[in-house]
């Protein structure tokens, strides 16, 4: 029986949706204990098709993104290595785990390059498809992947497929706007694009020994980029009301300042309440007001996956916000499907707030915004772009005629066996209630003994302690999370002799800092329009502090 819905009030026009899930993509694991789990997207799908959205938008199935299309972005030393790389051959590239950051977070498994290559396919096609108007919102819940940098993974994530979404933007639209609601910051966006002033980034996100450890209120970007770049950090526990307070506002306002002609959204939803990583208070509506909120703008919007640890939370947001950009609120009731017993006991779409305490204060807030509004104001208008011809990739022939390979695959060729076996994920894995936290199903099945024999020989130094690969600070760790790295002054490092400086007008706590340091921006990536940092210094406002606010430290 399939669920119920309603259409949603004031709704202008019929929005044409396209929504691009590959079946494959639920099939890929991580490792055990790891939190980042791709069956959470497949958990989704059969949410939306049990609630018969399929009526109201056409689906479809990406085709993978080739290494071509991914070094659009990305090194090709780095692609290649993600295409060469697998758990049997692991051991053969040691250095270049480390040099990658792979091996931590963001583990080696099988199929990795096919799962990023679904990821990527699918954001790039969803953008070509809106650049197209074949649709007014495209929707790719395996995207969404924001930590992942020019040449390494970072924080589960190994592709950028917004930074390869938004270039592919970029061909037809002169300004893009992209827009952060995960709980922790879009850094690997926010670099790609730090020079630059046809894409803006703003980011909602915790800030204070969390990880990445950027997304300070003073990085606002740096030469023809200046001011295009918007961090609203937030402190533990925000409420729905105290969220929208802000986002509103200041979403608002960058529409009108900034006026672009697309925008990508990422819905993370580690924001919600009860996410194992996550630390803030949202409800579904909450985080789904952030959806229903830009869509009302009428502009070519790309939906975007992204963090989230609680599967059963993750589905339920990512199903009722398909449901909304399709003009409709899905029912309280959740329909029968293969995860229904995941959803118990109420077996209803919502995600609840708890009574965790809210420290982000009303005065916090108001000064973190006005600060944030004043920096958008001086945008001075948008930017003009002078457009050019589009140049020619091997996407637009695919769009020009998506099913001309359709009659070339043999109708009864299957894959090996063995190819499909590697991909099934362990036994345990979907009925495991370590995600439930509840109903006594528990799985008490330790993989520490077989963890210990999976791990390669040549990671143990000769005094047989085990090397950890990657930097310091991960999504996992707990260290200070000032020893990242990213693209403003609060993702660097590298001191230089202190200096007393005066408080500045971003300071937004009651006693600021007595001391500060300066820093050396690090070399931006070149993306569009030939800006680099050695062609713009601007060191304005580019002070840091060293020590996030106490008060916005995590309790």
């Amino acid at each position: 029986m399939a669920g119920e819905w309603t259409a949603v009030e004031g709704e202008s026009h019929k929005k044409r949706v396209c929504y691009f899930f590959d079946s494959d993509i639920g099939g890929f694991h991580y490792g055990p204990g790891h939190p980042m789990k791709p069956t959470r997207i497949r958990m989704c799908h059969s949410l939306v098709m049990n609630y018969g959205l399929y009526k109201k938008m056409e689906i479809f199935r990406a085709k993978p993104a080739t290494k071509r299309e991914m070094t659009q972005f990305h090194s090709d030393e780095y692609v290649d290595f993600l295409s060469r790389i697998t758990p049997s051959n692991m051991n053969q590239y040691i250095k270049e785990q480390h040099k990658y950051n792979v091996g931590d977070d963001c583990p080696v498994f099988d199929g990795l390059f096919d799962y990023c290559s679904i990821s990527a396919g699918g954001s790039m096609e969803g953008a070509a498809r809106l650049s197209r108007d074949k649709c007014d919102i495209a929707i790719n819940w395996a995207g969404g992947l924001h930590h992942a940098k020019k040449s390494e993974a970072s924080g589960f994530c190994y592709v950028n497929d917004i930074v390869l979404g938004i270039l592919e933007l970029l061909r037809y639209h002169s300004r893009v706007l992209y827009i952060d609601i995960d709980v922790h910051h879009g850094d690997g966006v926010e670099e790609a694009f730090y020079t630059t002033d046809r894409v803006m980034t703003v980011s909602f996100h915790k800030y204070g020994e969390y990880f990445p450890g950027t997304g300070e209120l003073r990085d606002i970007g740096i030469g023809k980029g200046k001011y295009y770049s918007l961090n609203f950090p937030l402190r533990d526990g925000i409420s729905d009301e105290n969220y929208k307070s802000v986002f509103e506002p200041v979403i608002q306002q960058v529409m009108e300042y900034y006026d672009p002609s697309a925008i990508v959204l990422q819905c993370g939803t580690d924001s919600l309440s009860g996410d194992k990583l996550g630390c803030l208070n949202l409800s579904m509506k909450g985080h789904a007001n952030c959806v229903r909120f830009v869509k009302s703008f009428n502009k070519p919007l790309l939906l975007l996956g992204g963090g989230g640890y609680t599967m059963r939370n993750v589905s339920r947001a990512w199903a009722f916000e398909t449901g909304l950009a399709a003009g409709v609120e899905l029912g309280r009731e959740i329909p029968v499907n293969e995860y229904y017993e995941y959803f118990g006991p109420d077996y209803e779409l919502d995600v609840k707030s708890s009574n965790t305490e809210d420290m982000n204060t009303p005065e916090y807030l108001e000064r973190v915004k006005n600060i944030v509004l004043d920096n958008v104001r001086r945008l001075k208008g948008p930017p003009s772009v002078q457009m050019s011809d589009i140049p020619k990739l091997p996407i637009d022939d695919a769009m020009d005629d998506i099913n001309q390979d359709e009659d070339l695959v043999p109708p009864d060729e299957r894959r090996p066996r063995r190819l499909l076996d590697s991909r099934v994920q362990a036994d345990g894995e979907l009925s495991d209630s370590d995600d439930e936290g509840e109903g006594g199903r528990r799985d008490r099945v330790s993989y520490k003994d077989r963890g210990s024999e999976s791990r390669s020989r040549s990671s143990e130094t000769e005094g047989g302690t085990m090397r950890k690969f990657g930097i310091g600070v991960g999504i996992l760790s707990s260290g200070p999370a000032g020893s990242t790295h990213g693209a403003g002054p609060s993702g660097h490092t590298t001191l230089v002799p202190q200096t007393t400086a005066a408080p500045t007008s971003m300071d937004v706590d009651d006693t600021p800092p007595t001391t500060e340091r300066g820093v050396t921006p690090v070399e931006a990536i070149k993306v569009v329009d030939g800006v680099s940092v050695d062609e713009h210094k601007d060191k304005d406002d580019m002070a840091v502090d060293e020590n996030p606010p106490a008060d916005g430290e995590t309790s």
